[in-house]
C-alpha cells in the first residue's frame, strides 16, 4: 500500500479593515515611524477594533475564504485545530466556537497553545492525524487578536502586534508532496522573559492584577532576540541537514514575522538568498500564530507544485522549530 502523505490543498486568510499606522501610534506614545521602522521593520498593523468580536470572528472569515476558493463544504471537515494564545474565552475552546459559526458538525475541534510557534505545531499535529489514515480533511488554523494583550503605554511592545487569521486545509495524498518533516522544541528558560504576568490559576484576574496590567504582553527584547535568532536558525539548519537539502534546494523560507532584524539574521546565518525569504511584517506586524499562514495566504500564487518550503517560528515557552513542506499545487493566476 502506498504511503499516505499529508498535503496542504488550500489556504485562507483574513485581516481586519482598520489599519494602525506608525504615525497614529506616535500620537499615543513617545515613538515615531523612523524609530519603529528602524528597529523592527513594521510600518502598520491591522486591528480588530470591535471589543465584541474575538479571534473566532477572524478565523471564521479565513475559513470562509478557504471554502470559497476550494469548494470545500463544512460537512466534509473532520477536525479543526486552532493555534491561538488569544482565544475568545477561557472555555469553551475557540475551535468549538469556530465550528459552530461555520456550520461544522462532524468534526472534533480543539485549541492548541504554543504562542508564536502555534501554527507549525498545529500543522505537524494535523499531518500526523492525516498520515494515520483516520482523518481525511483537517483545518489547521493560526488566529490571534494579539492587540487585546497589548499595553499601549509600553513603546517597546505596543508597535509590534497586529490581529489576523490564516487557515490551511490538510488532506491525504499518495503523491510525493506535502508535509515531509518537522523539528519542534521547548525550553522553559523563556518563562520569565516573554509572556504575561497575570494568569488563571496563578495571579487570576482581580482589580489588583488588572490595574497593574499583568494581562498585557511582557518581553525582554534583547534576550528574546538572541534566542529567536539562534534557535530558529539552528532549527532550519537541522531540518535541511536531516533531509539533505542545500541552500539551492530551498525555494522559500517562511519565518515567523516577529522582527525584521530577526528575519535578516536568520537568512544570513542559514545562507539563503534574500529573495527566497517571504516577508510581510511591514504590513501586518507580529500576528503570533497567524503570521506564517498569513504569509502562505498572501504568497499562495507564487508557489509551484514541488517547491521546497521551510517554515520556522519561535515564541513564548520558549517554543520553536521548523517544518519542511514540498508544496502540493500550482495556483492559476
Amino acid at each position: 500500500m502506498a504511503k499516505i502523505n499529508a498535503v496542504i490543498t488550500g489556504v485562507g486568510g483574513y485581516v481586519p479593515d482598520y489599519i494602525l499606522t506608525n504615525d497614529e501610534l506616535s500620537t499615543m506614545m513617545d515613538t515615531s515611524d523612523e524609530w519603529i521602522t528602524s528597529r523592527v521593520g513594521i510600518k502598520e498593523r491591522h486591528v480588530l477594533k470591535d471589543k465584541d468580536l474575538g479571534t473566532s470572528f477572524m478565523a471564521v472569515k479565513a475559513i470562509e475564504d478557504l471554502f470559497q476558493k476550494t469548494g470545500t463544504k463544512p460537512e466534509e471537515i473532520e477536525m479543526i485545530i486552532c493555534a491561538t494564545a488569544t482565544p475568545d474565552y477561557i472555555l469553551p475552546s475557540c475551535a468549538s466556537i469556530i465550528a459552530e459559526k461555520v456550520g461544522i458538525k462532524n468534526a472534533i475541534a480543539f485549541d492548541l497553545e504554543a504562542a508564536c510557534a502555534g501554527f507549525i505545531v498545529a500543522l505537524t499535529t494535523a499531518a500526523a492525524f492525516i498520515e494515520s489514515g483516520r482523518y481525511k480533511k483537517i483545518l489547521a488554523i493560526g488566529a490571534e487578536k494579539f492587540t487585546s494583550l497589548t499595553n499601549y503605554e509600553d513603546r517597546t511592545t505596543a508597535p509590534l502586534f497586529g490581529d489576523a487569521a490564516g487557515v490551511v486545509l490538510v488532506e491525504p495524498t499518495e503523491e510525493e508532496v506535502g508535509f515531509i518533516d518537522s523539528v519542534l522544541f521547548t525550553d522553559g528558560i523563556g518563562f520569565s522573559h516573554l509572556g504575561t504576568n497575570g494568569g488563571i490559576s496563578t495571579h487570576p484576574p482581580s482589580h489588583e492584577t488588572v490595574d497593574k496590567k499583568m494581562f498585557t504582553i511582557y518581553q525582554e527584547g534583547q534576550y528574546v532576540f538572541k534566542h529567536a535568532v539562534s534557535d530558529m536558525s539552528d532549527a532550519v539548519v537541522k531540518i535541511m541537514e536531516r533531509n539533505h537539502l542545500t541552500k539551492d534546494d530551498v525555494n522559500w523560507l517562511i519565518p515567523h514575522q516577529a522582527n525584521l532584524r530577526i528575519i535578516d539574521a536568520i537568512a544570513q546565518r542559514v545562507g539563503l538568498d534574500y529573495e527566497k525569504v517571504i516577508i510581510n511584517i511591514n504590513k501586518y506586524g507580529n500576528t503570533s500564530a497567524a503570521s506564517i499562514p498569513l504569509c502562505l495566504w498572501e504568497y499562495e500564487n507564487k508557489f509551484k507544485k514541488g517547491d521546497n518550503i521551510i517554515l520556522t517560528a519561535f515564541g513564548a515557552g520558549f517554543t520553536w522549530g521548523a517544518v519542511y513542506l514540498k508544496w502540493g499545487y500550482s495556483k492559476q493566476e
